[in-house]
């Protein structure tokens, strides 16, 4: 069963996921945060993975904390939850529209996390939402699944319209790289032998 369980407690959050791969797109989300529970549900829709997130921060302080954290729990779960990774199709990508904006992401479950992207937003907040910290979560998701990410944002002036179109793309470049080849059966995806 390609899921997992994650419970991440610090002095500044507390954080609890279950994430199913192989689900049809359900998603039960609590940060706490209205913009990024939207955005978060792009990601389980888009994916077909199954995402119950709950999440509790110093959000009297700011929503630094919450943001980064559910990053680093949520690529804790991908990681477990793809195991060796035998058998995925390892990359993905997507060239998704949003209206006038338009957002390229591809992605490699390589082991090696890595974040490029050259984020910059037409506004500095969207609902309240610090739009800086789009990057922190997508630095911190990469860092923590052992994924190879680059995220920009190709054209668009609406703020909203730009996020959603990274978070859905983001989406649908982890359904195709987490999805099982057929044809690779129980491989690992690298001449190597190994991720």
């Amino acid at each position: 069963m390609r899921r997992a369980q994650i419970q991440r407690t610090t002095g500044e959050t507390e954080i609890e996921i279950e994430l199913n791969l192989d689900g049809t797109g359900q998603w039960n989300i609590q940060t706490g945060l209205g913009f990024f529970d939207h955005m978060l549900s792009h990601i389980a829709a888009h994916s077909l993975c199954d995402l119950v997130l709950q999440a509790k921060g110093d959000l009297h302080v700011d929503a630094h904390h919450t943001v980064e954290d559910v990053g680093i729990a949520l690529g804790q779960a991908f990681r477990q939850a793809l195991g060796d990774r035998r058998g995925i199709t390892r990359y993905g990508q997507s060239l998704l529209p949003m209206d006038e904006a338009l957002a390229l992401v591809a992605l490699d479950f390589s082991n090696r996390g890595l974040f490029c992207g050259d984020l910059s937003w037409p506004h500095a907040q969207v609902g309240g939402f610090d739009t800086e910290l789009v990057s922190e979560f997508l630095r911190a998701l990469a860092l923590h699944a052992g994924m190879t990410l680059h995220v920009q944002i190709l054209c668009g002036d609406n703020t909203h319209h730009q996020i959603e179109a990274v978070f859905k793309g983001l989406g649908r470049a982890l359904r195709q790289a987490v999805s099982l080849d057929a044809r690779r059966s129980s491989q690992v995806p690298s001449t190597k032998g190994v991720l």
